[in-house]
């Protein structure tokens, strides 16, 4: 019932079936399905369905209030419940990059926390070479990171998935009309990309050397400072997509990168020490993995 309770929250807060199904990665027959199967449960009528619209009931309204309460403090006893039973609260330190704007991990996170309350999250991003120096120092437990590197032996190397590299570049610019580029198209304009300081250099040699940019770089703190530097229009910025992205928006738009008439890919991982069983860092690999396979599935279907 719990799960149920989540998808007749989601169709509330989304005031329609098809952005709830979209925000739960299910189809809206099967969340229109769950939320049935609750009233059924309940013994009342939660919703009151007019043609393609809905209103709440008034037992709705109240159950839907009561609800929002319901779930935190379940979610709260759930956990303390683990923390008595195991003692000291157990973490998984997962890091990913600073770069990625997607929302696999949000949803992996929220279903392995589901599945496993007594074990808490703790989240830290950074560069390729931070998100390894990371793993190598011991200071995450798994890591979500692109592969440059040979894959090493003294880790369990899992891929997760494959992106195409678009490049983002502001709407009113004339490199947005355009169906694909390459390397030389873009030339003359600043590449964006997100790093601290200290890993700068880094950045800046993978881009040239292996991607193939020759441009001038400039650098963001930032996922959100780099957009809003693409939007300014001072340069564009490398972005990976699983699928190609169907919402271009009004600021920006994404356009294929291209080498010898290809697009060029790149390949993901959850990387963690090999022997590092502690705690289920498969298991949350596998729910990553997942995600990536729903999203792909669901933009490709739009």
């Amino acid at each position: 019932m719990i799960k149920q309770i989540r998808y007749f929250q989601a169709v509330v807060r989304c005031k329609n079936f098809t952005e709830a199904a979209e925000v739960c990665y299910i189809s809206q027959s099967a969340i229109s399905q769950q939320i049935q199967a609750l009233e059924r449960e309940l013994g009342v009528k939660l919703l009151r369905r007019e043609k393609r619209k809905f209103s709440l009931t008034p037992a709705g309204e109240y159950f839907y209030r009561k609800s929002l309460a319901f779930i935190d403090d379940f979610e709260l006893v759930c956990q303390e419940t683990a923390r008595i039973e195991h003692g000291e609260e157990k973490k998984l330190r997962i890091s990913y990059l600073k770069h990625y704007a997607g929302r696999e991990l949000q949803l992996a996170i929220a279903d392995f926390t589901v599945k496993y309350p007594a074990i808490g999250i703790q989240i830290t991003n950074g560069t390729h070479e931070d998100l390894y120096d990371f793993l190598r120092m011991g200071q995450s437990d798994i890591v979500i990171n692109d592969q440059r590197r040979a894959l090493s032996e003294a880790y369990v190397n899992y891929k997760l998935t494959t992106c195409h590299l678009y490049i983002e570049v502001a709407a009113r610019n004339v490199i947005a009309e355009l169906s694909s580029v390459t390397t030389d198209v873009m030339k003359n304009m600043p590449c964006i990309l997100i790093s601290s300081r200290e890993q700068q250099a880094n950045e800046q040699e993978y881009y040239r050397d292996v991607i193939g940019f020759s441009n001038d770089f400039i650098f963001a703190d930032s996922l959100e400072e780099a957009h809003l530097m693409v939007v300014s229009n001072k340069g564009f910025m490398p972005v990976e997509f699983t699928a190609k992205p169907k919402h271009q928006g009004t600021t920006v738009r994404f356009v294929p990168l291209l080498r010898d008439g290809r697009q060029i890919n790149r390949d993901y991982y959850a990387f963690w020490r090999v022997g590092n069983d502690v705690n289920p860092n498969e298991e949350f690999a596998a729910m990553l993995k997942e995600k990536f396979m729903q999203v792909d599935e669901f933009e490709n279907e739009k």
